[in-house]
């Protein structure tokens, strides 16, 4: 399915240029007409992004979520700066459906196998940003792509998989807001060595022969943000050429 994505920084509708603060676009003083408007079309989950938690847990804009999650018609999908549990209670808590767990997953993985095991495969996203090395491998990227880890992308998963793991939010730093399409050979070689995981791209559409590209090679979603927001095609236009299972 097409997950539309809306970044916040201090209730307001962003774009990061690849997770750089000093490169922002501000589109929207308010997300709920835009999420409003993506529900119309069609939408039944929405990705949100909280940069200001991703930079300060203390700074979660949880009563904007809390409002998106209520108000709309639409499951809610949240990441950015989970670190502990209580932070994950109080997104729940806030009506979210999943939450998205990113750095955290290298950094303590036996905490996130843990809180695999306690609130199941369906509420928990893993969020693995990769950089392309020269030799062809995915790296994870952690604390807002400052620092790449030894890690490789398939590492990262094979942690977890004992643990129930079930949804994989990944995304090419290289290509994110860069509108030059999805990296759809990281993504065709995912599905093929993990096809019980529900794939989520992220990062590059640019035009919907990016989706249809997506699409043949059998990625489950895929997460639209920056080309929405500047235009580059209608959520209705991407749904009619990749409909809702």
């Amino acid at each position: 399915m097409l997950i539309p994505a809306l970044d916040l920084i201090n209730g307001e509708v962003v774009r990061l240029q690849q997770g750089d603060f000093a490169r922002q676009t501000t589109f929207a003083s308010d997300p709920m007409p835009i999420a409003q408007a993506y529900a119309a079309a069609g939408a039944v989950w929405l990705h949100v992004v909280d940069l200001d938690g991703a930079r300060d847990p203390a700074k979660r804009q949880v009563a904007t979520i809390e409002r998106l999650a209520r108000e709309l018609p639409m499951h809610v999908q949240v990441g950015g700066g989970i670190r502990q549990r209580s932070d994950i209670e109080a997104l729940f808590a806030a009506g979210v459906q999943r939450v998205v767990i990113g750095s955290l997953a290298v950094k303590q993985p036996e905490l996130v196998s843990a809180w695999l095991q306690e609130f199941g495969s369906d509420a928990i996203v893993l969020s693995l940003d990769v950089s392309i090395a020269a030799d062809g491998k995915a790296y994870v990227a952690t604390h807002g792509w400052q620092e790449t880890s030894e890690l490789t992308l398939e590492q990262a998963i094979e942690r977890f998989l004992p643990y129930g793991l079930r949804h994989v939010l990944c995304t090419d730093i290289a290509k994110d807001g860069m509108l030059s399409g999805y990296n759809t050979d990281l993504y065709a070689r995912l599905k093929q060595q993990y096809p019980q995981l529900v794939i989520q791209a992220s990062g590059g559409a640019a035009q919907l022969e990016d989706l249809r590209a997506l699409q043949a090679i059998g990625c489950d979603s895929a997460i639209l943000g920056k080309a929405l927001l500047t235009g580059k095609f209608t959520l209705e236009e991407a749904f009619a050429c990749w409909p809702n299972a």
